[in-house]
């Protein structure tokens, strides 16, 4: 494994605004500061913002403009009001729900239509805080003014020589590939810095700039976000997370459309072929829809249970019923509970599968702090 040599970002990286300086032991931790945005983040109910990201090159900058709003931890828009990068004109909009994403291409004059009722939902950005928090060291670098809010700067460092080739944006909610453009011995020397601004009201990232550079101080990339406008859980317009496509464009769908999402097993147990369980589920998880997808002949019909945790950690377990058998018994561990033969399986998630009177149950947890088992034998052979 090659190692690389970081750097933390240069003073001379400025911002505009006024500068202030706290008086002598009055500066909060970097470490303090990003717990704070986690559990920002975890209350977090909405949130709107006009983001703004260049990206700088030795050859060239480009700067893109958007105004988003986000439901964490499944419900995101975005919309391109200025741009002058070809691949994302002005008028480009993603609207993603829990089960579906709007993609507008304003240039090629299309709408497409991507389903996908049975994605398993995580917070990307509160688990990119968490990481920051695990993975490297924080430092306070002082305070500044963003967007006419007083905001605190922190140097991020990493523990470990070897960061991979992808950041997860804390203000960019996405994550960020670097472009390295570097050949293996290049490689060894690159230097990786990143700073992030913490917005003092809200205690929330409100911009971040992450740069690569050479051994020699050469730049190779360096993308900068923004928020600006930063409205936290001020409540958002009915149908924000909704698409309707321009009259005059095409509309592309993909993936598979659900015969339903219910809000109760009564509901969508009138369109499933077979009974639906009842399971019992722990607290603090509550159900919070029911999908049915039919995928064909060869797959059958999948009923989904979605629960998600209510404790503000926007966690997901989930119960499939199938009358289609959808696992590798060779593969997973044979257990036994209730008198029933199941399969287990563990990793990033913990799942349980058993099939009985011609239903394939299973019960999975991406958590991985749930007793599956115990919902599963709540369940055992309905």
């Amino acid at each position: 494994m090659r190692r690389r040599r970081f750097l933390t970002a240069t003073a001379g990286i400025g911002l505009a605004g006024c500068v202030t300086v706290p008086g002598a032991g009055d500066d909060p931790s970097g470490e303090d500061l990003l717990k704070d945005a986690v559990e920002t983040r975890t209350d977090l109910v909405d949130l709107a913002a006009r983001r703004t990201l260049t990206a700088e090159t030795p050859d060239d900058t480009s700067t893109r403009v958007e105004r988003i709003r986000r439901r964490p931890p499944g419900e995101r828009r975005m919309e391109v009001l200025e741009s002058d990068d070809p691949a994302t004109p002005p008028g480009t909009t993603i609207v993603r729900s829990r089960a579906v994403t709007w993609t507008y291409d304003p240039a090629v004059g299309d709408v497409r239509e991507r389903h996908h009722p049975n994605r398993v939902v995580a917070d990307g950005t509160r688990l990119a805080l968490e990481a920051l928090l695990a993975e490297y060291d924080l430092a306070y670098d002082g305070s500044e003014t963003v967007d006419g809010r007083d905001a605190h700067r922190i140097e991020a460092t990493p523990t470990s020589a070897d960061l991979g080739r992808s950041i997860e944006l804390l203000v960019g909610e996405t994550v960020y590939a670097i472009p390295l453009g570097a050949t293996d011995d290049e490689l060894e020397d690159t230097a990786v810095s990143r700073t992030i601004w913490i917005d003092d009201e809200h205690r929330y990232p409100i911009r971040e700039r992450d740069a690569v550079h050479d051994g020699d101080g050469t730049l190779f990339h360096r993308l900068t976000v923004t928020y600006e406008e930063l409205a936290i859980d001020e409540g958002l317009e009915p149908g924000t997370f909704t698409f309707t496509p321009p009259a005059e464009a095409d509309l592309v769908t993909t993936g598979l459309e659900p015969e339903g999402i219910f809000d109760s097993p009564s509901e969508a147990d009138a369109v499933t072929p077979y009974d639906l369980p009842d399971p019992e589920i722990p607290e603090p998880y509550d159900l919070d829809r029911i999908t049915v997808v039919d995928k064909g002949a060869d797959a059958g019909t999948t009923t989904t249970f979605w629960y998600v945790a209510t404790d503000g950690r926007t966690r997901e377990l989930y119960v499939a019923c199938r009358d289609h058998q959808r696992f590798d018994p060779d593969a997973l561990e044979e257990i036994e509970f209730d008198g029933h033969t199941a399969y287990r399986r563990d990793g990033r998630i913990e799942s349980i599968f058993w099939a009985c009177n011609g239903t394939n149950y299973e019960v999975s947890s991406p958590a991985g702090d749930v007793p599956v088992l115990d919902i599963a034998s709540s369940i055992g052979c309905y």
